[in-house]
């Protein structure tokens, strides 16, 4: 009866640190390509590296007809 506990709480502390660890990590609004890119170049430029190649711009978003139900 008493391995069964050990396997219980074993298990619970287990999933807890997957858990937190899951939870870790950048809490910002995420990047688009062009954005990291433009970063990138500027972080080249900062730190005397090779610069990357200019970024094209995005096309402008098109609206969708399902948009509205996102």
């Amino acid at each position: 009866m008493q391995s069964m506990t050990a396997r219980r709480t074993i298990t619970f502390l287990a999933l807890g640190l997957a858990l937190g660890l899951a939870a870790c990590g950048r809490k910002a609004p995420l990047d688009s390509p062009y954005e990291a890119a433009v970063d990138a170049r500027k972080e080249a430029r900062k730190n005397d590296q090779p610069v990357p190649p200019e970024p094209q711009k995005p096309v402008e978003d098109r609206p969708f007809i399902l948009d509205g139900l996102l």
